[in-house]
């Protein structure tokens, strides 16, 4: 029999965002964690219809996937409902993920950018797949997750509970071991602390609300543009219970290129299927130095040292003093030289303006862009928002949101042709 030891549960609004869209429900055996897209008067009240769905507990006697499935539904039902009555809450919406601790294994219903792990042994395993773009283009071999980390539509996702009148879930079922740590997040912590540093710090802490609060702390460290949520709870065994397999089989169906997560499972021999990803911390499994935090931005690997660098040394003087000034005499052709490229870089820069397309801005709203979809070191953007839409990428159709949300250059003609096609509802394959 498995039964909760210890939990933790916290959220922080960030460091960018005025209020709080994120919700949580930790009453053990059950854990929900819902983000919230639309703004203060939608997103809050679509996480917040979520996760009131979960407060009666599951319907006895049904299997925990099912019962995980049905509030779901139910919750999606609610919210699409209240949107299409209540223009102030049109196109709502919500994540959601939510784990029940079973007698021998957990069980997991999943639908958006939300995730779930399991740190087990000094391993962290990422039980969950994004619904999101930039997920689905990493899948197909589209995009590294290198560059999906600043990717222009990356708050894009594909799946989402009150956008449509049914919502399709992903569930599984885990066997759990004595000992497990499972952590359920909102994507205002992912996108900010990378999955290694989730094992490094997690492996830092004993106690799970020093652990928790040390996640909320690294997510805010590294900018907190987004709401940051943060359950964890430990597992323990309590009597005969069942022997969960190895995480380093989850290792192998992984290299042997095993579908994830994206299928219903309650079988334990499937649990290496379902295991997205593990995670070794960098520094051994899930210890590192007391206070040591790795760098969340940048710089040098933790532990490295900078190679070194010659000085550079004056040269010595050869041959005639004025000979050599005048070598290095600016003559016409060295003016030239710089009146061109000073052209052609203003040249560059007005062409680059001239370039649009079309993706979403921090609160998930089709919006056009100027410039060109790349972003610099240093967080030095190539783009600027020309035009925010009213419609959130999540309600436009999947075929749809691809074509359109595809970071293809096009004219200002034919971005404004299709946003107004998209407002009116009548784009549809452009």
């Amino acid at each position: 029999m498995l039964r909760v030891a210890e939990q933790y549960s916290g959220t922080d609004t960030g460091r960018q965002r005025r209020a709080n869209e994120d919700a949580l429900l930790a009453r053990s055996p059950l854990f929900v964690v819902a983000d919230g897209m639309g703004g203060a008067q939608a997103g809050e009240v679509a996480s917040n219809l979520a996760v009131e769905s979960f407060r009666t507990g599951l319907d006895a006697g049904d299997q925990p996937e099912l019962s995980l499935t049905n509030r779901i539904e139910e919750a999606n039902a609610r919210i699409y409902e209240l949107s299409r009555n209540n223009a102030e809450q049109a196109g709502m919406g919500t994540t959601l993920t939510a784990l029940y601790v079973g007698a021998e294994q957990v069980s997991l219903a999943h639908v958006g950018d939300s995730r779930a792990y399991c740190l087990r042994g000094g391993e962290l395993v990422r039980l969950t797949h994004d619904h999101s773009l930039v997920d689905e283009l990493i899948r197909q071999g589209k995009l590294t997750p290198a560059e999906a980390q600043d990717h222009p539509q990356r708050s894009v996702i594909t799946r989402a509970l009150g956008p449509e009148p049914s919502v399709e879930v992903d569930t599984l079922s885990y066997p759990a071991r004595d000992g497990d740590v499972y952590l359920i997040c909102s994507d205002g912590l992912t996108t900010m602390v990378s999955d290694p540093q989730l094992a490094t710090i997690l492996g830092q802490h004993a106690g799970l609300h020093d652990a928790g609060e040390a996640l909320l702390a690294a997510a805010n460290e590294a900018g907190g543009r987004d709401n940051i949520t943060v359950i964890l709870f430990r597992v323990e065994a309590v009597g005969p219970t069942a022997v969960a397999p190895d995480l380093d089989h989850a290792d192998e169906a992984a290299a042997a290129g095993a579908p994830v997560g994206d299928e219903p499972s309650g079988s334990q021999a499937d649990v290496a299927a379902e295991a997205t990803l593990i995670i070794r911390p960098q520094n051994g499994l899930g210890t590192a130095p007391a206070g040591a935090v790795p760098s969340l931005i940048g710089g040098s690997a933790p532990g490295s040292d900078p190679e070194p660098v010659a000085p550079l040394r004056p040269r010595q003087p050869v041959g005639d003093p004025g000979a050599r000034r005048r070598r290095w005499r600016p003559g016409g052709g060295f003016l030239v030289a710089v009146v061109v490229i000073a052209l052609m870089l203003g040249g560059a820069a007005l062409a680059i303006q001239s370039v649009y397309f079309i993706g979403t801005d921090n609160r998930g709203f089709v919006t056009v862009f100027t410039g060109l979809p790349y972003e610099l070191p240093g967080g030095l953007h190539l783009y600027t928002a020309f035009y925010v839409s009213g419609v959130p990428a999540a309600t436009v159709p999947q075929l749809t949101r691809h074509q359109l949300l595809d970071n293809a250059w096009r004219s200002q003609t034919k971005v404004t042709q299709l946003i107004r096609d998209l407002e009116l509802g009548q784009l549809a394959g452009q």
